[in-house]
């Protein structure tokens, strides 16, 4: 049963809910009234990270042997927590922390997240998934809009940032990317507007664009659908996607520094923050 009120708006708020009359689910203008008032008091869900965390690490070794990558230290913090603490800034506390190699320690560290002010659970890797499989394993969990962070990144971005600007233009999938001169050891994308055109993964010939993928994207559940089930690289499934024209690109100027070889990370040691 509803009960029928009378309120007075001024004209510009109207103007804003009379547009968001679709006429099949929102009919008319009671409808749209009614779901905008629900929304206010629905309880705001938690926006949800996905981090890639079960590499093996190899191109760190011998100190990754008992050590998982994402957990090596920098200024006596593991690179995973750095990236924890950047998602709870922009309230992303909902994370699933996808784990293979040397997962425990990961798992023994972090806990279910209590303590660092998240909600962490794990998404177990019995043999490699690929960055591309691990997200596809746990497409039933990933309902909404989401964002897909490398474990083995050190950045001071604002993901709010990337988060709304794919929010807004509604792509499937948005990429965040940094300009590099030396970008032989990353991938590449060229751009037209804010949609990326191509994508190259670790280009052996000189390329036109400086603008290299930061490993942080904002992925949209239907682009799951592109992504192959077993090991894959998302790379790859970018790749294809790339020529339809329905992956954004977004440009971030701060800090980013990969600590994925040995001498990346000896840099972070010693330049961080």
């Amino acid at each position: 049963m509803k009960d029928r009120i009378t309120i007075t708006i001024n004209k510009k708020t109207l103007e804003r809910i009379d547009n968001t009359i679709d006429g099949i689910n929102i009919p008319n203008r009671s409808i749209a009234i009614e779901k905008i008032i629900n929304s206010h008091f629905e309880p705001t869900k938690n926006k949800m990270a996905f981090i890639l965390a079960g590499g093996s690490g190899t191109r760190l070794r011998p100190l990754t042997y008992e050590i998982p990558k994402p957990m090596m230290p920098v200024n006596g913090r593991p690179i995973l927590e750095y990236i924890v603490d950047q998602l709870k800034r922009a309230d992303f506390l909902d994370i699933i922390i996808s784990v293979g190699y040397l997962g425990s320690r990961i798992r023994e560290y972090f806990g279910d997240g209590s303590k660092f002010g998240v909600k962490i659970r794990y998404s177990e890797e019995t043999s490699p998934m690929g960055t591309g499989g691990a997200i596809k394993k746990e497409q039933n969990l990933l309902h909404d809009d989401f964002i897909v962070l490398n474990g083995d990144n050190l950045f001071d971005f604002d993901l709010n940032k990337i988060y709304e600007f794919h929010k807004k233009n509604k792509p499937l999938a948005t990429i965040a990317l940094v300009s590099r001169d030396n970008v032989s050891q990353f991938g590449v994308v060229e751009l037209e507007g804010n949609k990326i055109v191509k994508f190259i993964e670790k280009p052996k010939t000189e390329q036109v664009s400086h603008l290299v993928n930061a490993g942080v994207y904002v992925l949209s559940p239907s682009f799951l659908n592109f992504i192959p089930a077993g090991n894959s690289n998302i790379s790859n499934t970018f790749e294809k996607v790339a020529e339809k024209k329905v992956v954004d690109g977004f440009i971030y100027s701060g800090k980013w520094l990969p600590c994925d070889s040995l001498d990346l990370y000896e840099k972070a040691i010693k330049t961080w923050p």
